[in-house]
């Protein structure tokens, strides 16, 4: 039984992607996740056909994935916070 294999390393760029630039939550990526998988039982395509040990790393994989994915994203609100505080407090 293997858990991972090629196809990890694919779940795991696509949902960091995801993660990174789609403005989204996380009820979302979890039915789209679990969604995914569903499907596959029943498509008829060689990269579908694999064991539940490794569907159920896929969504670890998927969820690892888009965790680091939107850790990445960057705010522009945090700069203009941290400037506008700095304003607040004069110097020495």
């Amino acid at each position: 039984m293997v858990l991972l294999n090629m196809y990890s390393l694919s779940h795991f760029l696509i949902w960091s992607t995801a993660g990174r630039f789609v403005r989204t939550n996380w009820k979302l990526f979890f039915l789209l996740s679990i969604g995914w998988e569903i499907l596959e039982l029943i498509l008829p395509f060689e990269f579908a056909i694999e064991d539940w040990g490794n569907k159920c790393m896929d969504l670890v994989v998927n969820t690892f994935g888009y965790y680091i994915g939107s850790r990445m994203t960057y705010n522009a609100n945090i700069g203009q916070i941290s400037n506008t505080t700095s304003q607040n407090h004069p110097g020495p």
